[in-house]
């Protein structure tokens, strides 16, 4: 073997070498966790912030990438191809193109992005530092691909692009949690409390508010003695007080404030002046999202407001804990009145009270029925029946539920029958008992 044909072989093998780093590359900055990137910058990971850096600027990647991969290519394709055309005439064309293109595959493209697949975060971090001093030296070809790209970008792009991101980032989140859930590397309540959080801006305080018809409140025209006893009956800490309609709310009365009233007037009730302590109510709209009404209550450092609909009316009352709830899940003291809204049976059917909220009875049976048209079990068999049920009548094929108990027009109780539903979600629904 000459000297010539060795140098060309050796410059090949380099470049197919330096073909396999640049796809390597590419597949591991892409691939790579940026949330784990983030800790180990953090942290104070100097090859983490160096990825970041090049993350942040995705398209001068990607065209230094290309345009080198490109290049090593050609050129060992060239070389290749002149060699075996020295040594087999016309017919070294074609072993050249066998040849290269066998040799590109496995050791260039295949095999290199299988094992940056395989460890992103090790490949990423290595190769940094080099592809941010091959982009300063290829940034006047790179800047040149980025004006031509940019270009043709600007003839597509609409308004809606960002909020496309968020949308995608939000899907990705929660695909990402699904996915660990399914592969166990995240608990299911661990799942359902993520997914509170990705939730809250997607929820009204209309969807978890107490309806004013379960709502404890009290007259504040009546004797201070009816009132103490009806503040000892609930098991709030905040009572609303109305006068002349229970709708038409003038205060709140924090139990805390009564305490400290009656211990000034020497424990006499009848010396209460229980509006000179209540305090003004907080109205808030029903179309308020839980993430912004979450941010006003620790803005405004208060646990409870009144919520009304668009006419002024009182619809019901939200607390910070009922928005915590949504996110961890039912909170009980030991003042909490316990009643098992959701009861399941020995016969595999589920008796759910039908004032139950749709998202409780979905979390607490890994179902998926719909939430979009009504908050509670009930509301959502009326919506889909059009009509009120008689008590154990069979009703809504599309829906698993039988009416099992109704008071006038309110459906009290109903049971279901979980089994898996095939061309739904897949998931544990139920049937009709």
């Amino acid at each position: 073997m000459s000297l010539e044909i060795f140098l060309i072989l050796f410059a090949v093998f380099i470049l197919l070498g330096m073909s396999a780093f640049f796809s390597g590359s590419e597949t591991a900055l892409t691939a790579v966790s940026r949330a784990r990137l983030h800790a180990l910058e953090q942290e104070g990971n100097e090859r983490a912030r160096r990825v970041n850096t090049l993350l942040a600027e995705p398209e001068r990647v990607i065209g230094t990438v290309l345009l080198g991969n490109n290049l090593v290519n050609i050129l060992a394709s060239a070389l290749t191809t002149s060699l075996l055309i020295g040594l087999f005439g016309e017919v070294g064309v074609a072993y050249a193109t066998i040849g290269m293109t066998v040799l590109v595959v496995i050791f260039s493209e295949v095999l290199p992005k299988t094992y940056a697949i395989a460890f992103p975060e090790r490949i990423a971090l290595a190769v940094a530092p080099v592809m941010q001093a091959l982009i300063v030296v290829m940034r006047p070809a790179v800047y040149l691909i980025e004006m031509i790209v940019g270009a043709a970008l600007k003839l597509t792009p609409t308004e809606k692009d960002d909020t496309a991101n968020i949308l995608a980032a939000h899907d990705e989140i929660r695909g990402t949690i699904e996915l660990q859930t399914k592969e166990g590397a995240v608990a299911r309540h661990d799942a359902h409390m993520l997914g509170g959080v990705l939730d809250l801006g997607d929820l009204t305080v209309e969807d978890i508010m107490i309806h004013r018809t379960k709502m404890d409140t009290v007259n504040v025209d009546d004797p201070p003695a009816r009132i103490v006893q009806e503040v000892l009956k609930t098991q709030y800490t905040r009572i609303p007080l109305w006068r002349d309609e229970p709708e038409n709310i003038i205060a709140v009365l924090h139990t805390k404030d009564l305490l400290a009233a009656l211990g000034q007037a020497e424990w006499n009730v009848e010396k209460l002046d229980v509006m000179s302590f209540a305090t003004k109510p907080w109205f808030v709209p029903e179309a308020t999202s839980l993430k912004d009404q979450l941010n006003q209550f620790l803005k405004q450092k208060q646990q409870m407001a009144l919520v009304v609909d668009e006419y002024g009316e009182v619809q019901g009352l939200i607390t910070l804990e009922d928005i915590l709830e949504e996110i961890v899940g039912q909170i009980a003291d030991e003042h909490d009145v316990h009643e098992t809204a959701i009861r399941p049976q020995a016969d595999g059917t589920v008796n759910v009270d039908g004032s139950v909220p749709i998202r409780d009875l979905n979390r607490h049976m890994d179902w998926s029925c719909p939430d979009t048209e009504a908050t509670t079990i009930a509301g959502l068999v009326i919506h889909e029946a059009q009509t009120i049920p008689e008590p154990g009548q069979a009703f809504v094929p599309r829906l698993p539920f039988r009416d099992l108990r109704k008071s006038r027009n309110k459906i009290t109780a109903l049971r279901v029958k979980p089994i898996l539903l095939e061309e739904a979600t897949g998931r544990s629904m139920g049937s009709v008992a």
